[in-house]
């Protein structure tokens, strides 16, 4: 039985709910609600049908003895840390995680510590981040990395100037690995110049996190994040642990590099898991897009098992702003359920909470924040494809509406280990959620212009030339390989054949080696059609500035990408016209982000039933000589949008087979340029327009786009 209320008031839906609860003879907790009306941020006492007595664990922890909160709970394993590491994860003084191995929906830790300040302790529970047990500990193998939000943080300590509560968010930074203090963006108020709440995993295995921290809910924000406990460290060769709890009063605010452990008498970590009472089988992710679907919209499912014979009922509660929907229905035990909801792409996110009901076990077991349904484009190719900050900052086109899975990241472990959906950035590489400047500015053109979601997965790589790019058939899934990496990428978010859009930025590390780029690429167009995109899937391929880098002097690479767009059924996107161009890479302003303006525009066209004129490159249809004496020549484009012809653009065209130069050119209307010669062109074959490296002059139209280049288009006679 499932009942449902549809963008009813708060007030009217919270009691038709109960009044649901009651007929089913089910007493519960009022929901909770923040000052504003809105649904809190999370809520972490069990919500029982009558006063439960606090389980206090074996183990006899500080934390036991004064948080009442931690009913339920039941210790799994526990850690007297060492004051020096060995190159070896600390070893368990307990080990008990069998008792939770068919399931926990709520993990806890103690950290005791004694040292110069007394005795001192903290208590934090949080939703789980694993389903395996063995891996609540600090790890110690490569791969088990856990960078990512987590909701409903509770926090009780007896440390002065530490955030206590429930409902709080938060985020963990828990692996074997060293880190540097960059960061990912991901975290409102984290410094990229010192360790704190957002540091940046590092491939070697030689120092090891495991930090719990207070964040600010939101992004932007201004609410600082704190460090709740740290133990870092632990997989150094030799060195001293550093562990903390709170921000640390000097240094690195998570403690890092404090080398403090010895000034320790007790030094111990215990581990709690609070055993689940059904198993969800099916639910959204925090920040999740769903790919839209033609109703504009997605349906999200909340799905499971029930396991625990004194659960009842099961309630999901969906919230987005003022509206709200119920949903519930009855246990049977061993037997399944299915709960679901449809969200409209929009500028709106939706909240899902799962409660149980039942005498003794009563509780929230699942909180998912963030949901929304939206577009998702992918962006491969190297360094102009992972566009990072090189000049200028497009930190103002970030928005919680953007997003993106996993990371680009080339490590294949790390990589492997990358499986959230994290808020989009555009300045950073190789992190969660980068997508790149010209990435983020496209997408939050398409977002702000079409009031939907835009999700975007970058798997750019600096420097690699088209077969590093390549589908390796016998094994897609190899995250050794840039495509694996991606493919498992997509799939894990859950938007295989559900892109809309995928860029190509890529050919200077071909060195203008025209037949190999082809043939790569036309092989990874085909899987891309056959694997990643659906059947209304569009591609798009950005002409090089010049292949390689900084060197324009022969065009036969960017000619075959022209000509793409005839042979392949590609968009074909030009480079030309931005003049804040190092040689190499871009600048913000004059690159990308008019390069996202123009991927903006051409999405527009296609996706969006947006503006066509003016959109496309100017593209050479042929060529023929003006008049007999071969004294100039006719270029035809494309398209007859007006053009303007900056002064000294004639020394990017060169006549094939004749020593004549160009010295003028001039647009005429109806889509010509005509250029003037030096003297007559006895023996031509061809004219071709190199562009250049760096700053103008251009032949660009009326939204900046510049004329593609083009080698060796035949000149016919004049007629």
């Amino acid at each position: 039985m499932a009942q449902r209320l549809r963008s009813v008031p708060r007030t009217a839906w919270i009691a038709v709910g109960v009044t649901v609860l009651l007929l089913a003879s089910i007493a519960v907790a009022a929901w909770p609600s923040d000052r504003s009306g809105a649904p809190a941020g999370a809520w972490s006492a069990p919500g029982a049908s009558r006063p439960q007595t606090p389980a206090v664990p074996v183990d006899g922890t500080n934390c036991a003895a004064n948080v009442a909160g931690m009913a339920g709970f039941t210790p799994v394993a526990a850690l007297d840390l060492p004051a020096r590491a060995n190159g070896r994860a600390p070893t368990y003084t307990f080990d008990r995680t069998a008792a939770v191995a068919s399931g926990f929906d709520r993990v806890g830790y103690c950290l005791e510590l004694n040292g110069p300040a007394g005795p001192q302790w903290v208590w934090t529970a949080m939703e789980p981040f694993t389903t395996d047990a063995r891996r609540l500990a600090p790890p110690a193998r490569g791969g088990q990395i856990v960078q990512q939000r987590v909701n409903d943080v509770e926090v009780a300590t007896n440390v002065a100037g530490v955030t206590t509560g429930t409902g709080l968010p938060g985020y963990l930074e828990m692996w074997p690995n060293s880190y540097g203090p960059r960061g990912t963006g991901q975290i409102a108020g984290a410094a990229a110049d010192r360790y704190d709440a957002d540091d940046d995993v590092q491939p070697a295995l030689t120092y090891g996190s495991f930090q719990v921290h207070l964040v600010a809910g939101t992004r932007p924000a201004t609410t600082p994040p704190q460090t709740v406990l740290a133990v870092n460290g632990f997989t150094s060769p030799s060195g001293p642990l550093a562990l903390g709890i709170g921000p640390a009063p000097t240094g690195n605010p998570d403690w890092t590099f404090a080398g403090n452990a010895g000034g320790f008498t007790q030094r111990r970590l215990t581990v709690y898991a609070r055993s689940s009472v059904l198993t969800v089988t099916r639910h959204p992710a925090d920040r999740q897009l769903f790919p839209r679907d033609a109703g504009n919209g997605a349906v999200v499912e909340v799905a499971g098992k029930f396991t625990d014979p004194r659960v009842t009922a099961v309630q999901l509660k969906v919230t987005s702003g003022a509206d709200g929907w119920d949903y519930g229905a009855m246990a049977t035990h061993g037997g399944t359920f299915s709960l679901r909801h449809r969200i409209t792409a929009a500028l709106r996110e939706y909240r899902f909470e799962l409660r149980v009901l039942g005498d003794g076990v009563a509780r929230r077991v699942g909180l998912w924040e963030g949901v929304v349904a939206g577009d998702v484009y992918v962006i491969e190719g190297q360094s102009n494809a992972v566009a990072g900050m090189q000049r200028g900052s497009a930190a103002a086109e970030e928005s919680p509406y953007l997003r993106s899975y996993g990371s680009p990241v080339a490590d294949g472990t790390r990589s492997g280990a990358a499986r959230g959906w994290n808020y989009a950035v555009g300045d950073l590489t190789q992190q969660p959620g980068s997508v790149g400047q010209w990435g983020i500015r496209m997408a939050h053109r398409i977002s702000d212009t079409y009031q939907v979601p835009v999700a975007v997965i970058n798997g750019g790589e600096n420097g690699r030339p088209i077969g590093y790019f390549q589908r390796v058939d016998t094994r897609p899934n190899d995250l050794r390989t840039n495509y694996g990496r991606l493919r498992q990428r997509l799939a894990a978010a859950g938007v295989l054949r559900n892109v809309r859009g995928v860029f190509w930025y890529q050919g200077e590390a071909d060195n203008d080696n025209a037949a190999a780029h082809v043939a790569g690429f036309t092989a990874l167009l085909q899987d891309w059609r056959a694997e990643l995109g659906g059947p209304d899937t569009r591609y798009y391929v950005f002409q090089v500035r010049t292949s390689p880098c900084g060197d324009g002097r022969s065009a036969r690479l960017r000619e075959a990408q022209r000509r793409m767009g005839d042979s392949l059924g590609v968009t074909v996107l030009s480079t030309n016209g931005l003049s804040g161009q190092d040689g190499c890479h871009f600048g913000w302003e004059q690159g990308y982000r008019e390069l996202g303006d123009h991927a903006f525009a051409v999405v527009a066209r296609d996706l969006y039933r947006g503006p066509g004129d003016g959109i496309a490159p100017p593209n050479p249809r042929s060529a023929s000589f003006a008049d007999a004496g071969r004294s100039a020549v006719v270029v035809r484009l494309r398209a007859d949008d007006p053009l303007t012809v900056q002064p000294g653009v004639a020394a990017d065209f060169r006549i094939e087979g004749s020593a004549v130069s160009v010295t003028d050119v001039a647009y005429r209307p109806a889509g010509e340029l005509v250029l003037t010669l030096s003297a007559p062109a006895v023996g031509a074959t061809g004219v071709s327009y190199l562009g250049h490296p760096g700053a103008g002059p251009w032949i660009v139209n009326a939204a900046g786009v510049g004329l593609l280049t083009f080698q060796g288009l035949p000149i016919a006679a004049s007629s």
